[in-house]
């Protein structure tokens, strides 16, 4: 049969060449986990691919189970390419689909790690991790956007997100207020802001 007497065959051929396609939305999930398997943080980049939080938490209780115990840094877990780390109570994991490339996904996950390292201050661990929440969701953030992967260089991200790694945190609004206003040195008088 050819391509015109079936068309159902000729549709899935072009469908399974198109997913095959390189893309640059290589992520398709990120979450982190306790050592019990509970959501601290998890970002999806694809809607399609568990649309409702039941789902999500469902996929992320699978990925846990499969991988809290093993040995390894990559998983297959329902058809996506999971790469994953642990640290001391937190399980770290990047997903992408199946025929994604694992060092790429790998490259993520590295970032990621170790910019909460130096954000963290090489504490990381669940306490600190919730305590730092905002620049937990900001690191990540900086990494991937939408599902494409932006950054790679953890000293990069530190330095986008804007963190002074000698103890404290610069104020993102009056950064960004300053950059509204064209104030490139940041030397705004802050008092006429509030």
């Amino acid at each position: 049969m050819t391509a015109q007497t079936c068309p159902r065959q000729h549709q899935r051929t072009t469908m399974e060449i198109a997913s095959l396609e390189p893309s640059l939305y290589t992520v398709k999930a990120v979450f982190i986990l306790d050592n019990d398997g509970n959501r601290l943080l998890s970002k999806y980049y694809d809607k399609e691919l568990y649309p409702s939080m039941k789902e999500q938490k469902n996929f992320e209780k699978n990925v846990f189970n499969k991988t809290h115990k093993a040995d390894n840094e990559i998983a297959f877990v329902e058809g996506m390419t999971i790469v994953y780390k642990c640290s001391i109570d937190l399980f770290f994991y990047v997903a992408g689909s199946a025929q994604e490339n694992e060092l790429m996904l790998m490259a993520v996950l590295n970032c990621l790690f170790e910019s909460l390292g130096q954000i963290l201050r090489k504490n990381v661990e669940r306490r600190c991790l919730l305590d730092n929440m905002d620049g937990v969701f900001l690191v990540v953030d900086e990494i991937i956007d939408g599902g494409v992967i932006l950054e790679s260089d953890p000293q990069q991200v530190i330095q986008k997100v804007n963190y002074r790694l000698d103890g404290s945190e610069q104020a993102y609004g009056f950064d960004l207020f300053d950059y509204i206003v064209g104030n490139i040195d940041g030397q705004t008088d802050r008092s006429q802001c509030a």
